[in-house]
């Protein structure tokens, strides 16, 4: 199981462009080759930021191992039940839509405070439930701290990272949700579910340490006019050695560009200057939920079981899969590039859906029987493999680098927003699909994919090696 989870921007005039383009060849390679960056709070300020990550992974992961025990104990209904494990995308869609404004007024560090508190709400009603309201509230306020997480998770890391670094530690967001989700699972079958409520209060405590000690997005701290305080996040962020000069001068030259400009409200992202950004980061959002990866995590064991082959063998592999496939995107993000490796993520979902179709065909006309489930497993791992590969961890890397920070909580709302909505869509009307039929539910899906595929090709931009005010100036001119 795994809900995909879970953003940036812009520059107007030419002569902006040209001088962002100008200041940023020379000087970054030169500051570069001395190494007198120390990127130690970086990467401490990414560990305690994932914890939010992990946290959501959890929540994702909780209702799958427990359901059995919750319904005994509680003498829940199945539709009772079922009301429990849906309520938390509802959750996170609320959360979403309020993760912007809150991450814009409130700060980062104030935003993933506020997701943490619900968390910490969620499990406690959770553990000290006696029945269904109670659960349920629960339910819905882990669901509002993921909708926030899975937001500003990815925007903090974005906002801290140096442009060399900024790929891989984004995608640690998408490895963290996987290993979230896979912990659940596996301590799930050991522990009660009380018990293992409480321990989805583990990457929620770290967290709320752990921001005490690191700093808050300097490029949050320009917007808000906090001078010393931005010098002063920064200079932590790079280390005391660090030439900063050329860098907070570039992100001080765009914060003031795009003060010049009007608050952004949400009709305003449709205006031409931001329309190209906010069709990216929305695109990608479609591309990625409405390609089928919900419905296909959700019921992954009815749909190995429908092919013939043992489904907990195939939840194990699926499992191992796609935390060693997540891992490695997180290590090639920055090398490979942001653009290759969602074309080739796209490639393989269209090729597992297909595989997965024609087994499914096979097995309602009775031809070739001995080889549907191969094909099924085949298909089913390789759609996995794929969307791990690039397009469960590459939409949120992209989505945090696109946006104009004037219009970065209304835009990230949106996108986020479209997500979860898209994950509770696909979800929902699975079951259906299949029941329509199961070899042309993947034949839809592959439909899809191939069009995210020519989507990305014609509108999505490369964004390696680039800093967050070159992309964004890029894009929205």
């Amino acid at each position: 199981m795994k809900i995909s989870a879970n953003l940036y921007l812009v520059c107007s005039e030419d002569s902006v462009v040209m001088a962002i383009e100008d200041e940023t060849r020379a000087p970054l390679i030169a500051q570069d080759e001395k190494g007198k960056e120390n990127n130690f709070m970086v990467y401490i300020s990414t560990f305690v930021a994932v914890c939010g990550s992990f946290a959501f992974g959890s929540c994702a992961g909780y209702s799958s191992p427990t359901q059995f025990a919750i319904r005994e104990d509680l003498n829940l209904s199945l539709a009772e039940y079922s009301l429990f494990g849906s309520i938390l995308t509802f959750g996170a869609m609320i959360g979403a839509t309020a993760s912007g404004p809150m991450a814009d007024f409130f700060g980062r560090k104030g935003a993933l405070r506020i997701s943490t508190a619900f968390c910490t709400a969620g499990w406690l009603a959770i553990y000290f439930a006696q029945g269904s309201l109670p659960l349920d509230i629960g339910r819905l306020a882990t669901g509002f701290g993921m909708g926030v997480f899975s937001y500003v998770v990815p925007v903090f890391i974005a906002e801290i990272a140096p442009k060399q670094l900024r790929g891989a530690l984004t995608a640690a967001n998408q490895l963290m949700i996987c290993a979230g989700v896979s912990v659940a699972f596996i301590i799930g079958t050991m522990l009660t579910w009380r018990i293992l409520a409480l321990t989805g209060l583990i990457p929620c405590a770290v967290l709320l340490v752990g921001l005490f000690f690191v700093p808050e997005s300097p490029r949050w701290l320009a917007k808000i006019g906090k001078q010393k305080e931005f010098e002063a996040a920064l200079r932590k962020l790079r280390g005391k050695d660090a030439d900063l000069s050329e860098e907070a001068d570039e992100i001080q030259d765009y914060i003031e560009t795009l003060q010049k400009l009007p608050k952004a409200k949400l009709f305003d992202l449709f205006q031409r200057r931001y329309l190209r950004s906010v069709t990216i980061g929305v695109g990608l959002m479609v591309c990625q939920q409405f390609g089928g990866i919900n419905g296909i995590c959700f019921y992954t064991s009815s749909i190995f079981e429908s092919a013939g082959f043992p489904a907990d063998v195939g939840t194990i592999i699926y499992a191992i899969l796609q935390v060693i496939i997540t891992a490695l995107n997180a290590l090639f993000v920055d090398k490979a590039g942001r653009k290759p490796l969602l074309l080739v993520s796209g490639a393989g979902l269209v090729i597992g859906c297909l595989l997965a179709a024609i087994s499914f065909y096979l097995k309602t006309y009775e031809i070739g029987l001995e080889a549907a489930p191969a094909l099924a497993v085949t298909g089913i791992l390789l759609y996995i493999a794929s969307f791990s590969a690039g397009m469960g961890a590459v939409p949120w890397i992209i989505m945090s680098e696109i946006f104009p920070i004037n219009i970065k909580g209304a835009a990230g709302s949106l996108a986020t927003l479209t997500n979860w909505f898209g994950a509770w869509a696909v979800s929902f009307t699975f079951n259906f699909l299949l029941s329509w039929s199961s070899y042309g539910t993947f034949l839809v899906y592959a439909a899809i994919n191939l069009a995210g595929i020519l989507f990305i090709i014609v509108m999505v931009p490369e964004t390696k090696g680039r800093t967050l005010e070159q992309i964004q100036a890029a894009i929205n001119t």
